[in-house]
């Protein structure tokens, strides 16, 4: 029997249902396994999964007669295997435009980009729902304690509903992704290289992006690599974070960074399988940073905000880990590791205080677990970094 389907509410549960009250059409996009249909469910009288046979034939022969046979608000599930749909949900609205007649989910960005641009633009609002946040991980009945089992656990719901044991869960999830939705994206032709190249890519997070080296490394030719880390941004693996771009007089850095939006993933394809592992690993400081990055990251998309976030570089070797620009307000904060706080942390956030100008807030993040105040700097714990407030009034984007 299976068992009965636990829900913790999402951060986004109250977003969701207020933008469902605004548009004719919202789209919640997300990697897979994430809770974008559990989420909309709740909401929804009606349901079309896709990736049912008999659902997406009926779809493909009439489209409009079964969306208009369905009880609203419908749930039209993994629409992006019958792209035909949303012409369908384009015709429903133009007739009838009252809020809260459709959610559709999907799990590839390039599919949505290029079919809402074409069909929904301005008829529908985007959510996009990310792996867990910490502070979302933590409302679990027995939550990972500390920072490598919260890093190596990852931020996947099954994993904390089901107390599914990571190494387990994320092999199976990456043999589905790469032999089951790489090749409805793009032809990749060998599947095994591509494993290798996802792997390659887990190696190089929290790095500068070198598409020469990453596809001389996997035996691929510079366009694939570029094509093939297209694809595992469309499938919300990673996500590249840009180098600032203000003048600033310096000769900064042009290649973005490279982060992955759950680090029990990351973990896993750099062949961590034990928090006890993450604590000796030479990638150690790389995932701690990734960590961080991609929960400020959540804490902001979660509240329909853009990241809105940058890194500083230049070529004399100064840099901070992550600028957060919004109105007046800029924010630097370095990552750090480590579990104690050594003098040099603070370097890197006071010479790009002082070329960034205007007094900017300083915040350093370490893998220590008490909340400290150096002179103008503040000293966030990891534990920490979920509740801090990286977000500022909600908003909603309109497709």
């Amino acid at each position: 029997m299976k068992r009965p389907e636990a829900y913790l509410p999402r951060l986004t549960d109250a977003l969701l249902a207020s933008l469902l009250e605004t548009f004719p059409a919202l789209m919640v996009v997300g990697p897979r396994a994430v809770g974008k249909t559990t989420s909309a469910r709740r909401l929804c009288r009606g349901a079309l999964a896709v990736d049912r046979p008999e659902h997406a034939s009926a779809l493909r022969a009439g489209p409009d007669s079964v969306l208009g046979a369905m009880a609203k608000p419908l749930l039209i599930d993994e629409w992006q295997l019958v792209p035909e749909v949303l012409g369908a949900v384009k015709r429903a609205v133009d007739d009838d435009d009252t809020a809260g007649q459709f959610v559709l989910t999907g799990s590839q960005q390039l599919a949505l980009a290029a079919s809402v641009s074409q069909s929904l633009a301005g008829r529908s609002a985007v959510l996009q729902l990310l792996p867990l946040g910490h502070e979302e991980v933590r409302a679990f009945p027995r939550p990972p304690r500390g920072l490598e089992a919260t890093i190596v656990a990852g931020s996947y719901p099954e994993i904390h509903d089901r107390r599914v044991p990571s190494a387990t869960w994320y092999a199976s999830y990456v043999a589905t992704y790469v032999e089951r939705d790489v090749p409805t994206v793009t032809n990749v032709g060998n599947l095994v290289t591509f494993q290798t190249f996802l792997r390659l890519v887990a190696g190089r997070a929290g790095q500068l992006l070198n598409l020469s080296s990453l596809g001389a490394d996997a035996g691929v030719s510079q366009p694939t690599a570029r094509a093939w880390l297209s694809v595992l941004a469309a499938g919300y693996l990673v996500f590249r974070l840009p180098p600032l771009h203000r003048n600033l007089g310096k000769r900064l850095t042009k290649s973005p960074k490279l982060y992955f939006f759950d680090t029990g993933l990351l973990a896993w394809l750099v062949g961590i399988r034990r928090p006890e592992d993450l604590t000796v690993h030479p990638l150690r400081g790389a995932i701690v940073e990734n960590w961080v990055v991609s929960e400020i990251v959540k804490a902001r998309v979660h509240r329909g905000l853009e990241p809105s976030l940058a890194f500083y570089r230049d070529q004399s070797g100064r840099e901070v880990d992550l600028v957060l620009e919004e109105g007046a307000r800029t924010l630097l904060v370095e990552v750090k590791s480590g579990k104690t706080i050594a003098a040099d942390f603070f370097d890197g956030l006071e010479e790009v205080a002082a070329i960034v100008g205007s007094n900017p807030e300083r915040l350093l993040v370490y893998g220590g677990d008490a909340r400290q105040s150096r002179s103008n700097v503040t000293v966030l714990p990891w534990s920490e970094v979920a509740m801090h407030p990286w977000h500022g009034s909600r908003t909603a984007r309109r497709a």
